[in-house]
């Protein structure tokens, strides 16, 4: 029998192996409409940071820790966050940088405040979730290898955004 930490590291990999499905169907499309792929070699990276924070959680963390439910409901709002920033990006929204130059940049949602709102969602995920078990090192190891990789993707997607923004 599962714990209930089991569980809820089950339902989020089931999440994102959800979340790839999509944003394997969006990718298809937006290159159908003429988009190119940017900054192909991070994407592994990425990947194996986050199957190895879901992982390590089911890995170490026993099914007798602690359950914070204050940070678990604080996870939940982040998942509130991102549907938002999903749905705010409809078929332009995948895992990897996509641009079409043809496209104009979406504006709408949280992309109306700030410029990478999934990736704020995502540094916040990969600290709270491991924190709501007490899993400490956890957090801070993957949110250091998170921070690494978003850093080198970052700069990527900015200057992809800042070369569309002086083309328009």
């Amino acid at each position: 029998m599962m714990s209930a930490i089991q569980w809820i590291i089950v339902l989020v990999a089931l999440q994102r192996l959800g979340e790839l499905w999509l944003s394997a169907r969006n990718s298809r499309w937006q290159i159908a409409q003429g988009g190119r792929e940017i900054g192909r070699s991070h994407y592994p990276l990425i990947v194996l940071v986050h199957a190895g924070w879901l992982i390590a959680m089911l890995v170490t963390i026993p099914a007798s820790a602690p359950l914070n439910l204050s940070l678990i409901i604080v996870f939940l709002v982040l998942q509130i966050g991102r549907i938002w920033v999903i749905t705010s990006l409809g078929q332009y929204w995948t895992t990897r940088i996509i641009s079409n130059p043809a496209v104009p940049l979406v504006r709408r949602g949280p992309y109306r405040w700030i410029r990478h709102p999934n990736y704020l969602i995502v540094v916040l995920e990969i600290a709270v979730l491991p924190l709501a078990f007490g899993a400490w090192k956890i957090a801070l190891i993957f949110s250091l290898a998170n921070a690494a990789v978003l850093w080198w993707r970052i700069r990527i997607e900015n200057t992809t955004i800042n070369d569309r923004m002086r083309q328009t």
